[in-house]
């Protein structure tokens, strides 16, 4: 008998869910834009259909997908609509993280209800914890919470006084003030509001370190820690949307063959849609490649090695910054369809803004530059940076 988790593989149904998903998302992407978050009938379809349980843990009745079944669903809810894509994967992958990290009194609490709850919440610009008698009083002001309209729980990172530890806290989205200031270009039907927290009471079991990579309960794919998890997250994100972008630009040309001056009749279009499908496959390609790499080594019972760690920051970052390309390309040869609102320019500001994430930024190519050219001997990964 062996304690090293092992890997969790639950094959492709709730792939073949999301997909079965597919015309009711497309059908309220409109509404969703105008309302500013999700409308309840997908909410709802999310829950039934098991997705919203892909990253939580067995034992507590997810699905805990591995890494490349994660990215297949992902990339078919992104496909389908960026904010639903968005907001499944970061609620969804929260989830995962609490119920593999967070104590047993705070897990029975928060997981025994009928269906799996929603997470929501920020990583970054941490608050303040105090330690109190049984846990923590919390107090801060987050940016961006990912998916915070749709969630019962939120997640947050704040700065332990006195020690400098960074964990997260989980609290009740009633203990929140949301800050309602939803007013940006892409990615609207997220619902990613600011919020803040003042001095809330967290008991210990509703925390974890921040860098927490052993799981008290589920598998292997929780040694990847939350970091790497959000990775892979944008990552299959950005494959969904990438993947529509040029599907559309297919639909458009196409609509338009045979009528003079148009797109389907121009060698030089064509020339440019052969570069930009083969840039945009050759990042997937890279993605897919690195996951199912990692796969393995989680499900040898490893831990990814330094190299590993650089291959997951630069597939997301290449398959982002392509994306963007891709976005560019697609937009200017849509021409005044594009202009108008619709779906490709719904896209071209979604991209727009899923790239302005931290994960994607150029600090972390250029780290990921310093260590595959051999400039950063004895250093690791500490969360998107290299340190000795």
């Amino acid at each position: 008998m062996t304690n090293t988790p092992q890997l969790h593989r639950a094959g492709s149904a709730l792939l073949e869910r999301a997909r079965d998903l597919r015309p009711l998302i497309e059908r309220e992407a409109d509404t969703a834009e105008t309302q500013g978050r999700l409308t309840a009938p997908v909410v709802d379809a999310l829950h039934e259909s098991g997705i919203s349980g892909m990253w939580a843990p067995a034992p507590l009745g997810g699905a805990e997908l591995s890494p490349t079944e994660l990215l297949a669903v992902i990339e078919e809810l992104s496909y389908a609509d960026a904010s639903t894509g968005w907001v499944a994967m970061i609620t969804t992958f929260e989830n995962g993280a609490a119920g593999a990290y967070l104590g047993d009194e705070a897990v029975e609490r928060i997981f025994k209800g009928p269906s799996i709850p929603l997470f929501a919440g920020q990583g970054t610009r941490p608050g303040t914890a105090v330690p109190v008698d049984g846990g923590f009083r919390l107090t801060g002001r987050w940016s961006f919470g990912s998916g915070m309209l749709h969630a019962q729980y939120t997640h947050n990172l704040a700065i332990v006084e006195g020690t400098g530890e960074p964990r997260m806290f989980v609290t009740p989205v009633e203990n929140v003030t949301m800050l309602g200031n939803w007013d940006v270009m892409g990615l609207r039907a997220t619902g990613s509001i600011d919020y803040a927290i003042e001095d809330v009471f967290v008991p210990e079991s509703q925390t974890h370190p921040f860098a927490q990579n052993e799981p008290l309960r589920g598998g292997a794919i929780y040694r990847l820690g939350v970091l790497d998890e959000a990775l892979l997250c944008h990552s299959g994100w950005a494959l969904g949307v990438g993947r529509r972008l040029l599907d559309e630009m297919v639909r458009h040309a196409g609509a338009r063959a045979g009528r003079p001056g148009q797109l389907a009749g121009s060698d030089a279009f064509h020339a440019d849609f052969a570069r930009t499908e083969a840039k945009f496959r050759a990042a997937a390609a890279l993605v897919h490649q690195t996951w199912h790499d990692t796969e393995l080594t989680l499900g040898s019972g490893g831990r990814l090695d330094v190299r590993q760690e650089t291959m997951v920051r630069l597939a997301l970052n290449h398959i982002t910054s392509t994306v963007a390309e891709v976005s560019r390309f697609v937009y200017t040869s849509g021409g005044t369809t594009a202009l108008r609102d619709g779906l490709i320019q719904r896209l071209f500001r979604d991209v727009h803004a899923g790239m302005a994430h931290i994960t994607s930024g150029p600090a972390v190519l250029a780290a990921c530059g310093r260590e595959l050219a051999g400039l950063a001997p004895g250093e690791s990964w500490v969360v998107l940076g290299l340190e000795a």
